[in-house]
């Protein structure tokens, strides 16, 4: 059973934590009302100080279903920080209210600070500034247990904002825990991996290209980001690239057959709608999935997994 009090980043977790906790989320995914009783009692603080819909919203969907009650804000406006109040003071006070806290924070290394002054209450990060995102991490590794990537090598494509993308940063983490991949990096040098995420890659092998269409064939996975235009150093460059980060008809015919196109979402223009129908398009299954391994997650840091 795994004794972890809090999930703040990705390697803190084994692989043989992480594939418990898929075990879990297939029990529940198979048989959902065998577990609407498994948080009765327990109460969540959902702290978004950042904007979220899918995070959020699947977190709180998911204490829900296992018969918890939620408490929170999604507007930073609406708290006493907006007053003045440190963050530790904040969460000092909510952990006296709630069995467990999920926090989204725009700062770097907020929920780390939150392991720090709580004493009995465990805490989740569902996102950090631009550092880490390790519940999507944890979505991203259970769509592929799901769909039969995990356990094998991989060549994954990294495609887009790879220098501010947490999500990508944290993905990265993880899969070294399981092995390593081989890793396609698809952006623009401005938006190219920073220094501190390729230093964790020792065990996969890194290539990188500009234009998605070279190395379409080649990939098992592919992990769309949005490119945002602001990113880029010039309007110039970002006219000149925009169109090899658009996943269209025209590329997705080079691709295999079993490949599978992910997303932690949300999609602006980066994947074109008429794809939607295309079975390997796993997007928003894999938000789906997202709520049943964080049902996971949260029976297990409150220690009723096994209840």
């Amino acid at each position: 059973m795994i004794r972890q009090s809090n999930f703040i980043r990705p390697s803190d977790w084994s692989t043989t934590e992480y594939q418990e906790a898929f075990r879990l989320a297939d029990l529940i995914l198979q048989k959902p009302e065998g577990f609407s009783h498994s948080c009765e009692g327990k109460v969540l603080a959902s702290l978004f100080f950042e904007p979220s819909t899918r995070t959020r919203l699947s977190f709180e969907a998911a204490f829900n279903r296992l018969g918890g009650r939620v408490i929170g804000f999604s507007d930073q406006g609406n708290t006493s920080t907006a007053k003045g109040e440190s963050l530790a003071d904040t969460l000092r006070i909510i952990e006296g209210y709630a069995d467990l806290i999920v926090m989204r924070h725009f700062l770097e290394g907020a929920a780390f600070l939150g392991a720090q002054v709580l004493t009995k209450t465990p805490i989740i990060n569902a996102g950090d500034g631009s550092h880490q995102h390790p519940t999507q991490t944890l979505t991203d590794l259970y769509t592929l247990h799901r769909y039969g990537k995990l356990n094998r090598k991989l060549t994954i494509g990294l495609c887009g904002d790879l220098k501010f993308g947490r999500t990508i940063h944290s993905l990265i983490e993880a899969l070294e825990i399981f092995g390593g991949c081989d890793y396609v990096c698809i952006a623009p040098e401005d938006l190219a991996l920073p220094s501190y995420v390729k230093e964790k890659i020792q065990k996969g092998h890194v290539t990188y290209v500009e234009d998605l269409s070279q190395v379409m064939g080649d990939l098992d996975v592919l992990y769309m980001t949005r490119v945002q235009k602001e990113r880029f150093v010039s309007e110039r460059e970002y006219e000149r690239l925009k169109d090899f980060y658009i996943l269209d008809q025209e590329k997705m015919a080079l691709a295999k057959e079993d490949m599978i196109v992910m997303h932690p979402l949300p999609r602006v223009v980066e994947i074109e709608k008429s794809l939607d129908s295309d079975p390997r398009m796993v997007y928003f299954n894999q938000a789906h999935l997202g709520m049943y391994v964080r049902m996971a997650l949260m029976m297990i840091l409150l220690g009723v997994a096994n209840d």
